[in-house]
């Protein structure tokens, strides 16, 4: 997923919901983790400033790349227009995974215990 392409990425993180847009999203290289990279943020000249993606837009000051854990994503998309970039409350319809992520013979439902 990469290119001149950009990327609507929706994820949970300690009870909100992150909205970010990049311009490259892949599996990484690191078992259960999303890696997005070349965020991108609204730079448009605005008389209203958003505070949340203000906040954003420093919590990820100088971040080249990031690792999501794949149980926390609700959704990847590829848009044609940017929006903006914000975070909400996790309250809602949509509940992440609370189990980590288990390979086998890490005691997941299919490890015998051998």
């Amino acid at each position: 997923m990469s290119g001149d392409s950009l990327y609507r990425v929706i994820f949970h993180n300690q009870d909100k919901v992150y909205e970010l847009y990049a311009q490259s999203v892949n599996d990484g290289g690191l078992l259960g983790f999303i890696e997005v990279e070349a965020l991108t943020f609204d730079e448009k000249s605005q008389l209203v400033v958003d505070p949340t993606e203000e906040k954003l837009k420093s919590e990820f000051k100088g971040v080249e790349r990031t690792y999501i854990p794949m149980h926390s994503v609700v959704r990847i998309d590829e848009v044609e227009r940017q929006g903006t970039a914000h975070i909400s409350d996790g309250e809602g319809n949509v509940t992440p995974f609370r189990s980590p992520f288990l390979g086998p013979g890490q005691g997941g439902p299919d490890d015998q215990g051998d």
